[in-house]
């Protein structure tokens, strides 16, 4: 049963982050297009930036517990990113400089959602593979 609820909170730990990463992106398109201000923009950012770093977190401190040491692995780098920025206080959307740094913040979010997926199918791999190695 462990294993079960240990499945079903990393696909809503990662479908949760995708979530966020799209509505990142959706927002800077609308910045880019100009069918939103900056302001706006960076404040509706940097409002999930927050909640995405402390999922990141409690996903890979849920890896680490349940012994999925792999994807704990692979989850760690972005973690690290993550922290990084954090501590450096560059993890924030500055309004006065988001044009200038729009095309780097997408692709930084592009990024993000090619790992996340990269990671939510490696999940889908050791989940197949959780469950054929109980049938034997």
């Amino acid at each position: 049963m462990a294993e079960v609820l240990y499945w079903i909170s990393t696909f809503v730990f990662i479908l949760t982050l995708l979530c966020i990463l799209g509505y990142q992106l959706i927002l800077l398109v609308d910045l880019e297009f100009d069918y939103i201000n900056p302001y706006d923009s960076t404040s509706r950012i940097n409002q999930v930036i927050l909640p995405e770093f402390i999922i990141q977190g409690i996903f890979c401190f849920t890896n680490l517990i349940a012994g999925h040491w792999f994807i704990f692995l692979v989850s760690v780098p972005c973690l690290y990113y993550n922290v990084t920025l954090y501590l450096k206080r560059e993890h924030l959307a500055d309004v006065t400089e988001i044009y200038n740094k729009l095309n780097w913040e997408k692709r930084k979010r592009l990024f993000k959602v090619a790992y996340l997926i990269l990671v939510f199918v490696l999940s889908i791999i050791s989940l197949v593979w959780t469950l054929t190695d109980d049938v034997h």
